[in-house]
């Protein structure tokens, strides 16, 4: 009986190995008691060989699996780990801000889950982030090549999932997702048509503070200070009159746009560009519980702690120490703009939510509006404020191609500085109510 049993385990490791493995997580270190979700982790393979492992979090609706939407969630980077999604901005739990004292940090239950009326994937992606890996080393991988990974993965998880297959389907995500969703939206629709049985059943995309094109975004940033009153007239006016638009690849013999920039970065280097209000500390030096960003270390030590991994089901020897973002990934930043994709899933009839946090000067919510007064859509109303509880949450407006842009009042570059405000807004568009 030992021997059956232990060939049986055999065949399991194989299998996993091999093919795929998926695991159902009723605990984790730093919760108390079992979980209040369904919580599925595995791992799916990419490619003939399976080389490249993704890793991804499955949490069911806490409403109605059987009919409520299906999303994969993707964070950006490129390199950061869905983990940060899930603990900081829209998971069912969240990391206690608490001096960490050696053992697994506390977990709590948020209120602002976007799982209580949506089934979620949340993937590690690119490969190399997160618990993701790759059998062998790869030379590179970049936008596109992710794009028809992320793809692949949705194919083969549906298939092993075959009952999510009727359930609405979107792609969301934020800050350099923006890159890779819309084109992603695109390849899933195309595929749909030409190699893909059965269908994904897609229906849109949400974006919150995406990267859309790079260099126009950070010339937008100048005009966004000016309208903060981070810089003075007397910085920004000559400015504008001397650098032609262009702020940041300056002319190096345009010695008057160069001073003038030189001037903008004394007022603006020591600001926190993922929220102007909030204290500026160095994201990369977390350690010190007085920084704002505190949670960013627990968040490693969690994710680093053996009982954590065990919990997961980490295949041993995959991953060394695991980071928030990876930013050693070798990556080709392949797509210069994800504007065209946004005009070809629209001209297609997906719905889109784009929505900013006002006070974000990585990604301004000036450029957001910008790109998309240029697809040339005539807005269905006029910009108006969206309320929560009689106060005003942020301000809306909905163009004819099924797209709403949205601001969250008071918010940052991520969900995580306006989770609640998020958390409202998400549903009711997900619903197709009016914001």
């Amino acid at each position: 009986m030992r021997l059956k049993i232990k060939f049986l385990l055999l065949l399991l490791l194989v299998f996993c190995h091999h093919v795929y493995c998926a695991s159902i997580v009723k605990f984790l270190p730093g919760f108390e008691g079992p979980l209040p979700f369904e919580l599925e982790t595995g791992y799916i393979g990419i490619g003939e060989d399976e080389n490249v492992q993704f890793f991804y979090y499955f949490i069911k609706s806490e409403n109605n699996p059987k009919e409520d939407p299906l999303l994969i969630w993707l964070n950006g980077g490129p390199g950061c780990s869905c983990l940060g999604g899930i603990l900081f901005e829209n998971g069912p739990v969240g990391l206690k801000f608490e001096v960490y004292n050696g053992s697994a940090p506390s977990l709590f239950s948020t209120t602002y889950s976007w799982t209580k009326m949506a089934n979620i994937i949340f993937l590690d992606q690119p490969v190399g982030s997160g618990f993701s890996y790759s059998k062998t080393p790869i030379d590179k991988t970049g936008d596109i090549s992710e794009v028809k990974r992320t793809h692949e993965f949705l194919q083969k998880w549906l298939r092993r999932h075959p009952q999510y297959f009727i359930n609405p389907f979107y792609v969301v995500g934020d800050s350099y997702s923006g890159m890779i969703v819309p084109a992603l939206v695109q390849e899933i629709s195309q595929g749909n048509y030409i190699c893909c049985e059965p269908p994904i059943n897609l229906q849109g995309y949400m974006l919150g503070n995406p990267v859309t094109y790079m260099d126009f975004e950070q010339n937008f940033r100048i005009l966004y200070a000016y309208g903060m009153g981070l810089i003075s007239d007397e910085i920004y006016e000559p400015m504008k009159r001397s650098c032609n638009g262009n702020y940041y690849n300056v002319d190096p013999s345009n010695t008057k746009c160069l001073k003038l920039t030189e001037e903008y970065h004394k007022c603006t280097d020591k600001i926190n560009i993922h929220h102007i209000l909030t204290p500026d500390c160095d994201v990369t030096n977390v350690t010190s519980p007085d920084c704002y960003y505190y949670p960013y270390h627990l968040i490693e030590c969690w994710a680093n702690d053996e009982s954590v991994r065990e919990a997961l089901q980490i295949k041993k020897g995959s991953k060394g120490k695991w980071a928030r973002c990876n930013r050693t990934i070798p990556y080709n930043h392949d797509i210069e703009s994800s504007i065209p994709y946004h005009m070809n899933n629209s001209i297609r009839g997906y719905r889109s939510l784009i929505y900013s946090g006002d006070h974000d000067i990585a990604v301004p919510f000036l450029a957001t509006q910008a790109w998309i007064r240029s697809l040339n859509y005539s807005p269905i109303h006029n910009w108006r404020p969206w309320m929560i509880n009689n106060q005003i949450a942020g301000y809306t407006r909905a163009y004819s191609n099924k797209m709403t842009f949205a601001t969250i009042k008071g918010g940052g570059h991520t969900a995580e500085y306006r989770p609640n405000e998020t958390f409202i807004m998400f549903q009711r568009w997900i619903s197709g109510q009016l914001l």
